[in-house]
């Protein structure tokens, strides 16, 4: 099974070390059931763990998380976070849907012209793609 779901990258995170200060902001790539993935200008090493923030959502959702993997890609580098807690997971889950509608409501206003409210947005997306949305994630 996937342990990520591809996520819009335009949403920003603040991913950071436990022992240190704030890293350069990186974008969110997936959010899974177990983790998500993200691209930084900085490397982390696997095993540490670190603070993850993510403010498209209110109150803004912090966790602790322990890096699973790092690689390089494309003069950056890309990172799979996993949860140490179970209920993180879940609560991860809502907030990529409250993404994808951001996501949405950017790329209609862009694409299209139209300025929706985040009800707005988030109507017009469940009508259209909650049907296809992976309940558990899917495979990869």
């Amino acid at each position: 099974m996937r342990q990520f779901i591809r996520h819009p990258a335009d949403i920003p995170i603040e991913v950071s070390p436990v022992d240190a200060g704030g890293a350069r902001p990186p974008r969110l790539v997936n959010v899974g059931m177990g983790g998500l993935a993200f691209r930084s200008h900085s490397a982390f090493r696997p095993a540490h763990v670190v603070r993850v923030r993510i403010d498209c959502v209110r109150p803004a959702f912090e966790t602790m998380a322990r890096v699973a993997w790092c690689r390089a890609c494309g003069g950056e580098y890309e990172l799979g976070l996993a949860f140490t807690d179970p209920d993180d997971a879940f609560r991860a889950r809502m907030v990529e849907q409250i993404c994808y509608i951001e996501h949405y409501r950017k790329e209609v206003r862009a694409t299209q012209g139209r300025v929706l409210t985040a009800e707005e947005a988030a109507r017009e997306w469940i009508e259209r793609n909650a049907a296809g949305f992976p309940a558990n994630g899917p495979e990869h």
